[in-house]
């Protein structure tokens, strides 16, 4: 498990990082939200030994970091950084050997990533000649190559078209079942909220939410309720104490508190049969607009 604790980093008089905490569990694939300045990057840094914090710790698996665990790190970052005149190959086993990997291994791990991140038509190609797409795959295969203990990537699915994402998707997933920790920042709240067993918001560089996906959308649940009745549902709009959102024939979302929902909730048994009646959980894109605001 990665654990970061009590983060705190200041840049002249402006606090980046304020008390942050969190961890990466084994084989939890762990989503990092939150808007451009949050801290993300900061943050990541950190882990990474980039950057110094000002206060907090870094652990692995219960112990201070050291220099010999970062060596075994994967970090993908936001600006691509790969050499631009290498092939996509010779960059990787490049990559792989200053790792310490032998040559042979080097090879065959590249050529599967190759495989793998569907670059083979692109093997022997400048890494400035590809797409900014396949350029992409490549950062994401040269954080790979080595086979690390923990996956840090920063934005890794920018620029990816869909069929491309769901090609790293698999491949992070793969990663993830090994029992590797995968900890990630991305913007497409969607992609994080499909993929990810655990999410982070940060903002203002502070840690506003953090916990299994399920967990959080459970938290945010409790105000706008689902019920699905056997017949027609249209009288629920001429209830007193509560909003209605959205109806549709046998269906009614409605807003309101728990005492006056329960009360809804036994109309409707008086009324006929009651076939759903629950909180409605919020999507993650509405977690983060409430939990930053």
């Amino acid at each position: 498990m990665l654990e970061i604790r009590g983060a705190t980093k200041r840049f002249g008089d402006r606090t980046v990082l304020d008390d942050v905490t969190f961890g990466v569990g084994a084989g939890r694939l762990t989503g990092f939200v939150g808007g451009n300045g949050a801290g993300k990057t900061t943050t990541m840094r950190i882990l990474l030994g980039v950057l110094s914090a000002d206060a907090g710790e870094v652990l692995v698996d219960g112990r201070p970091i050291t220099a010999d665990d970062r060596r075994g790190f994967g970090y993908m970052p936001e600006e691509r950084g790969l050499y631009p005149k290498m092939r996509v190959h010779e960059q990787l086993v490049y990559l792989a050997r200053l790792r310490g990997m032998r040559a042979a291994d080097a090879s065959a791990a590249a050529d599967e990533l190759i495989e793998r991140l569907e670059l083979t038509e692109r093997r022997d190609e400048p890494i400035e000649k590809l797409s900014l797409g396949n350029q992409q795959r490549a950062q994401i295969a040269a954080a790979l190559v080595h086979d690390p203990s923990v996956l840090v990537l920063d934005e890794p699915f920018s620029g990816l078209d869909p069929m491309a994402v769901e090609t790293v998707l698999r491949v992070l997933a793969e990663r993830a079942a090994r029992g590797v920790p995968v900890l990630f920042s991305s913007h497409q709240l969607d992609l994080v909220e499909r993929l990810c067993d655990d999410v982070v918001v940060i903002a203002d560089g502070r840690i506003r939410a953090a916990g299994t996906r399920d967990e959080l959308r459970a938290r945010g649940a409790g105000r706008q309720w689902e019920l699905q009745v056997g017949d027609d549902a249209g009288w629920v709009r001429g209830l007193h104490d509560i909003a209605v959102i959205d109806f549709d024939g046998d269906y009614v979302l409605f807003e309101a508190d728990p005492v006056a929902a329960q009360s809804v909730l036994r109309l409707a048994s008086e009324r006929g049969s009651v076939e759903r009646f629950a909180p409605r959980r919020p999507t993650l894109t509405e977690i983060f607009r409430e939990v930053v605001q």
